[in-house]
């Protein structure tokens, strides 16, 4: 599948990080850069400084601020925009996207208000089927990734053809892509291991040890495995690579976002100063509402996140979150 015309939109380090992995897999690789002094520095100098910095990228990787640019003739367009901009971001992109392309979500969010997943304001916005819509996700912290360090990811979309034909371009010799066709597993598996991810950086900011970390890790599973299940997912999806391991991945790393921003509410900074000191988007911030919310709906506990949200707005102290790994009083089994 090497030669294969795709885009990338959005210029993060996970945008990047992703063309990256398309370009070293041989794909002709285009980057739509909001800004186009970061275009310049993609295109020119073969760098991202903001967001990967210290890493050399394809010379065969090419960017532009203009989207007709980087759209024209692409077979496979991979979004990777803030979750909770991703409508607005569509409006230009939908008179521009070439017929049968397939658009690939790169994004772990849920959207505020409407409680969408990102597929599906794809889907909406774009005006295309599922049928052309895959999903990717799994362990990808992306400074990791774009340092070569081997790690595999799920491809999901409802087609089995087209998530075959996405994982086929995002393949290379360190990043190996496997498919299924459960997008709402795939999908929320990335959403919900953010918000355990914070309750991680939580606890870890207070000072709690591995134990504490381990449990929260394993019960936080079973939550994110009821929630997803209720929504039509299959169990077997949130313990693979887009459920459990993406969640070791983030709960572990510093280099997570939602774990660097759990632990700033943990050493005490108020919701508003971790907003502040944070350059790039955490999403599992903007993603804990929306959830327990649509929990709410089908009726599913979620005590962790639920303490989250807590600490989110200042209700619960964080050294208490991790005691509460149950609302229930009365012994449960597991």
């Amino acid at each position: 599948m090497s030669g294969q015309r795709v885009a990338v939109l959005g210029a993060g380090s996970w945008g990047t990080t992703f063309a990256k992995i398309l370009a070293d897999g041989g794909a002709d690789v285009a980057v739509w850069a909001r800004r186009p002094e970061l275009a310049r520095e993609i295109r020119e100098s073969k760098r991202n400084s903001d967001y990967l910095p210290g890493i050399n990228l394809p010379r065969s990787l090419w960017a532009s601020s203009r989207l007709d640019e980087v759209l024209e003739g692409r077979e496979q367009v991979y979004v990777s925009v803030p979750s909770q901009s991703l409508r607005e971001n569509l409006a230009a992109v939908r008179a521009l996207l070439p017929d049968d392309a397939v658009v690939v979500s790169l994004m772990k969010g849920v959207e505020k208000g409407t409680r969408f997943r990102m597929s599906e304001v794809l889907e909406q916005e774009l005006g295309v089927g599922p049928e052309r819509i895959a999903v990717a996700s799994g362990p990808n912290l992306a400074l990791e990734i774009a340092r070569e360090q081997p790690t595999a990811a799920v491809i999901a979309s409802e087609n089995h053809d087209t998530a075959t034909r996405v994982a086929l371009v995002a393949t290379n010799p360190y990043f190996r892509s496997f498919v299924n066709t459960d997008v709402i597993g795939t999908e929320f598996g990335g959403v919900l291991k953010n918000l355990i991810a914070v309750a991680i950086g939580i606890v870890d900011g207070v000072g709690y040890g591995e134990n504490t970390k381990a449990s929260i890790i394993t019960r936080g599973l079973a939550e994110m495995t009821d929630f997803a299940v209720a929504f039509g997912a299959q169990a077997d999806t949130l313990r693979g690579l887009a459920g459990l391991g993406d969640l070791i991945a983030t709960c572990g790393s510093s280099l997570s976002r939602n774990n660097t921003a759990g632990r700033l509410l943990g050493q005490g900074y108020s919701f508003s100063e971790v907003i502040k000191q944070m350059n790039q988007t955490a999403e599992g911030l903007s993603s804990v509402a929306p959830v327990l919310e649509l929990a709410l709906e089908r009726g599913v506990e979620m005590p962790i996140v639920s303490q989250v949200a807590e600490v989110l707005a200042g209700t619960l102290a964080p050294r208490d979150i991790a005691p509460h790994l149950t609302t229930d009083p009365m012994p449960q089994g597991e």
